[in-house]
């Protein structure tokens, strides 16, 4: 496979894993990317790929809270703490599941332009800044554990808004919890837990959707998954340990403020025709 494919899978492997985590949308960032780098392949291969290199993001998850998943499943019928969490992650999923699953083709067909990608990175940003802007509000969750089913399913609710091209569904879930009353390492936490089951969920999917379309030459372009994957797992892999460190310690202004500057970049460059924000 021609090495300069394989480059462009890794960089785009790095946006994946580097945005996934955080609130500021990568499928925008995505999108960028390959208008940027041009990959040269077919829609449908590229599509897929975008979707593959997912689970690279998700399995730094795995990695990073390794001891608390193995303890968790290693102790659901003796702790009521893990059957809790495990109670809360299928909770907050459902919603995401549901209404994802009725409403998806809508979503593709009428919200994913230019105009709608751009409002959702401005939106979500004054979103941001009016949250972290709150003086008078105090965090009522402080641990994971502390976390109610009803905390849970109102989360999942807001990862709903995650569907709208440009949102960002991690943005919409840590800012939701902020908004439920958890405090921020406990939704960025819970942020990362429900990203397992709907992010393996939505990238089963699609790869159903393009089966036929890679059947018969998968394998020419298994290079080019495996590397997105890898890359992806690596830059998730980091990005996630420094988030964590990072809202021990930090708001998420800087992230606002980004999201406005990138918005700007969409509507940019979709009224000069240089990136086409379509699905």
């Amino acid at each position: 496979m021609d090495t300069l494919l394989l480059i462009k899978a890794a960089i785009m492997g790095v946006v994946e894993g580097l945005t996934e985590f955080l609130p500021v949308s990568s499928t925008g960032h995505l999108i960028l990317t390959e208008a940027l780098l041009k990959p040269g392949v077919d829609e449908n291969v590229m599509h897929a790929f975008e979707v593959a290199i997912q689970p690279g993001a998700i399995l730094a998850i795995f990695i990073v809270y390794w001891q608390l998943i193995s303890k968790t499943l290693g102790t659901l019928t003796t702790d009521a703490n893990s059957r809790k969490l495990i109670t809360n992650i299928i909770v907050g999923f459902l919603p995401a599941a549901v209404i994802g699953f009725a409403i998806h083709k809508k979503i593709t067909q009428y919200l994913f332009n230019g105009p709608v990608v751009a409002g959702a990175f401005i939106v979500g940003a004054l979103i941001i800044l009016l949250v972290e802007k709150r003086k008078d509000v105090q965090a009522r969750v402080h641990h994971i554990d502390e976390m109610t089913t009803l905390d849970a399913l109102k989360v999942g609710f807001c990862q709903c808004f995650g569907m709208i091209p440009g949102t960002s569904r991690s943005g919409s879930t840590i800012i939701g919890g902020l908004l439920v009353g958890l405090s921020r390492p406990v939704a960025t936490e819970f942020s990362f837990f429900l990203a397992i089951p709907t992010l393996i969920g939505a990238s089963v999917l699609e790869i159903f959707k393009v089966r036929h379309e890679l059947a018969g030459n998968w394998h020419e372009y298994l290079p080019m998954f495996a590397v997105g994957f890898v890359v992806s797992f690596l830059a998730a892999w980091v990005c996630v340990r420094w988030l964590l460190r990072y809202v021990a310690t930090h708001n998420f202004v800087p992230f606002a403020w980004y999201r406005i500057a990138f918005g700007i970049v969409v509507l940019a460059t979709w009224l000069t025709g240089m990136v086409h924000w379509a699905d």
